[in-house]
């Protein structure tokens, strides 16, 4: 798939491997999201502050990105949060982001099992 104009930009491919150039027309459409989106994505932030007990101007990033496992569902949502000293936390919930419910976040104990050593990259998300 060719990329043009400034928009192209990497995506991982479903084996996680190379990667190829999106199309203008994967980024604008990438723009056309609905309320429905924000308000949902302002929901599992929301939830995931009160989860792990965060503070209301940490950064909390949610997002929803293509099922790359084989099988597996077609859209998932991936939350990343850093606490007050820095350290980069995430989890992944195997649902789109409108169907994700408060129930399928990880309990607060698994806290210190979600954080992601510095320069520690995975494959799963």
């Amino acid at each position: 798939m060719a990329a043009s104009g400034n928009w192209a930009r990497m995506q991982r491919t479903a084996g996680g491997g190379a990667r190829e150039p999106a199309t203008d027309d994967a980024f604008l459409a990438s723009l056309r999201r609905g309320a429905g989106y924000f308000d949902a994505r302002a929901r599992v932030k929301g939830w995931t502050r009160e989860r792990f007990a965060l503070d209301s101007d940490g950064a909390v990033a949610v997002s929803e990105a293509e099922g790359r496992i084989p099988g597996g569902p077609p859209l998932e949502t991936v939350v990343e949060f850093w606490t007050a000293d820095g350290l980069r936390h995430h989890f992944k919930v195997f649902k789109a982001l409108a169907a994700v419910v408060e129930d399928d976040l990880p309990p607060r104990w698994l806290k210190d099992a979600l954080a992601m050593p510095e320069g520690y990259e995975c494959d799963c998300c």
